[in-house]
């Protein structure tokens, strides 16, 4: 199914929620809203289902103009924040329902195949409220794709799990959306949910879509510091510097060897990821000096506060370091895995990809 709209936008009295936009989701395959809160992605989302309508533009279906056609017009399948189940209904009755809908047979092999896949099927004759919240979801999650219908929409669906559900539920629905049943669309705020997603990312902003292509694309090469903020957990470091010969000079005199492109203004914004920073030097590498002003222990991994020369930084390094607050510490990066971006924004030079993948 092939989703388009065009020059949507989306007004309440005097209030924008929606620039005029464009998008086309790839037919069969996952396309993530990123954006903060109030980005503007559930605003979208409700005109894609025809729950609410656009105040410009068009919407269209293979072609065909649906942009005034109501919900109930429209084959979607939505999976909100909250567990929307039928409180008086049990698990299997809940799954069963759009089957029974659409007239289906054998729809308690259905029921049994779509709990077996969420790992639900122990609970089929419980109410909703009788399961946890993760469990709930999944419930939801089933009834949606018992729908099968050729669009998916999933707003935020994780955001009120806790971390462990929502790493396994993540997964899971990576595995599912792959089989490229529906066109999928899915709503976070999470860089890192975008990633392991893959397929295509739109990245937006106070009710703008900034950029939209493939996730891996997206994130290697955003095309302003705008998208690079949204499109980096943690906050990508942006530091002011100026065009100098050798390099850029930065704040506190420190001249870094950084290949400037072909036209390049003076003054410049250097964006650095902080997976880019390490405690380990390698050949090339510009040192930076600090000291340590939060360190916080996540997982496998420690995020650094850093107060330096170049500027206020943070660094996510790998492994459990027990560092101490105001302790000396240097870092190392690549000048290569630096992007540069014009000081009113727009991206000049993308950094270069490091070896740990999505972490440079």
């Amino acid at each position: 199914m092939q989703l388009t709209l065009e020059h949507v936008g989306k007004t309440v009295g005097p209030e924008v929620h929606l620039y005029p936009l464009s998008l086309s989701p790839v037919p069969g395959a996952v396309t993530v809203l990123l954006g903060a809160t109030q980005a503007g992605k559930t605003s979208l989302m409700r005109i894609m289902a025809g729950l609410d309508g656009a105040t410009s533009g068009r919407v269209s279906v293979d072609g065909r103009d649906v942009t005034r056609a109501s919900v109930r017009e429209r084959n979607v399948a939505m999976v909100y924040q909250q567990f929307v189940n039928y409180p008086s209904m049990t698990v299997a009755q809940n799954i069963a329902s759009p089957l029974k809908l659409r007239g289906e047979k054998d729809i308690e092999r259905r029921v049994r195949e779509l709990a077996e896949r969420l790992h639900i099927d122990p609970f089929l004759e419980r109410l909703p409220a009788e399961l946890s919240g993760g469990q709930q979801q999944r419930v939801a999650l089933a009834r949606a794709l018992a729908k099968r219908a050729p669009l998916m929409l999933l707003d935020e669906p994780l955001v009120n799990l806790d971390y462990k559900l929502r790493e396994e539920l993540r997964d899971e629905l990576t595995a599912l959306f792959a089989s490229g049943d529906s066109t999928v669309v899915y709503a976070t705020t999470e860089p890192g949910e975008a990633l392991l997603l893959g397929g295509h990312t739109a990245v937006m902003d106070a009710g703008e879509l900034l950029q939209y292509g493939p996730t891996a694309e997206v994130f290697h090469a955003p095309q302003s510091i705008r998208v690079a903020r949204a499109f980096s957990d943690p906050p990508m470091n942006l530091l002011p510097a100026e065009a100098v010969e050798g390099g850029v000079r930065l704040a506190g005199g420190d001249i870094w060897p950084v290949v400037l492109p072909v036209g390049a203004p003076r003054q410049l914004v250097l964006g650095l990821r902080a997976g880019a920073l390490r405690p380990q030097a390698r050949e090339g590498d510009v040192t930076v000096p600090g000291q340590v002003e939060l360190a916080e222990i996540a997982g496998s991994d420690t995020f650094v506060h850093l107060r330096s020369p170049v500027g206020e930084l943070v660094a996510q390094l790998t492994g459990v370091h027990n560092l101490n607050l105001g302790a000396p510490l240097t870092l190392h990066l690549d000048p290569r895995q630096v992007f540069l971006f014009d000081a009113a924004g727009p991206l000049l030079r993308p950094a270069a990809r490091s070896a740990n993948g999505g972490r440079g």
